[in-house]
């Protein structure tokens, strides 16, 4: 689909265990209630909470090449019950990645392929997201920039109160999908290598 192509533009190769992911060809985009009403193609993203129960739902509208986001004011939008909830890559037990967008969790995966990962959707969001009852390590996928910095260390501070090892990968660039795309995938491994836990 053009959801497909849309990330494989981005350098996401990898798509085991998306299932939290849809393509809609025609999805409504109204820039503001004064507005009329657009037509866009999206991805549309699942939210989740730790029992799997859909919660919200994340959009993403696409330019119909595929070849980017939508040529509108806010591409991205999500709905729904948020706090604490994720886009999830993967059934997280005892270690998992969490991170802000999906895009930036799905490019970890690239090179992360068995780790299950959640996509919280903004810095707020990560921030808040809920840790499943056997969870002992959590790897924050940081974003390079204020929101991202001041997410991991209010994650790193809540997952250390509930007994969780915490964990931060950062990037080189601004995000994840960056590396990867600006770097490629095998400089991508290698930085990611030498932050995770050997075993």
């Amino acid at each position: 689909t053009l959801v497909e192509f849309y990330l494989r533009h981005r350098g996401i190769t990898h798509f085991d265990d998306v299932s939290a992911l849809r393509f809609h060809p025609r999805c409504y985009y109204r820039p503001d209630a004064d507005a009329p009403t657009q037509i866009w193609p999206a991805m549309i993203a699942a939210v989740t909470n730790l029992e799997g129960h859909i919660t919200g739902a994340h959009r993403t509208w696409l330019d119909p090449s595929g070849c980017d986001k939508a040529p509108v004011d806010t591409p991205r939008r999500a709905m729904g019950h948020l706090l604490g909830n994720a886009v999830r890559f993967g059934v997280a037990d005892d270690v998992m990645a969490a991170g802000e967008g999906i895009e930036t969790v799905l490019s970890l995966r690239c090179v992360m392929t068995t780790l299950p990962m959640n996509a919280a959707l903004s810095a707020a969001h990560l921030s808040a997201i809920l840790f499943p009852a056997t969870l002992r390590r959590l790897y924050i996928v940081r974003d390079d920039d204020p929101a991202g910095d001041s997410a991991m260390e209010s994650l790193s501070v809540r997952a250390q109160a509930a007994g969780i090892e915490a964990i931060t990968l950062s990037p080189r660039c601004d995000d994840f999908n960056e590396d990867l795309r600006r770097l490629g995938i095998d400089a991508l491994r290698a930085a990611v290598r030498v932050q995770i836990v050997p075993e």
